[in-house]
């Protein structure tokens, strides 16, 4: 009985665990490569997988920090380029653009941690 409270107590949601406990379960599972170069929701989403854990789907969607930098980096190519046609109205309009996204992304990174 002694041992199963012990159990109890080292296993926590995967959630609440640190990047790098995360890391020290992912090494323990097979199949699971790159480990280090993953970040705190990589590392939960794969080590579910490996589990196989399915999540509860929420009406929220999650949002990759990653992919929202790559828009932003995207669109301040398209502003560099509408400031030196002379477009100042597309210039303004991608700078809301971006600076919109740069909000989500914090928003995302933040929520996340």
């Amino acid at each position: 009985m002694a041992a199963a409270k012990e159990k109890e107590k080292k296993e926590k949601a995967l959630d609440k665990m640190t990047a790098k406990e995360l890391r020290e379960l992912a090494l323990t599972l097979p199949g699971i490569v790159g480990v280090h170069a993953m970040n705190k929701a990589e590392l939960i989403g794969t080590i579910k997988e490996a589990q196989g854990i399915t999540d509860e789907k929420t009406k929220k969607s999650e949002i990759d920090v990653r992919s929202l930098k790559v828009k932003i980096g995207e669109l301040k190519g398209k502003r560099e380029t509408a400031k030196t046609d002379g477009k100042i109205k597309l210039a303004d309009s991608l700078r809301r653009r971006i600076s919109n996204l740069k909000k989500r992304s914090r928003r995302a990174s933040s929520s996340s941690a």
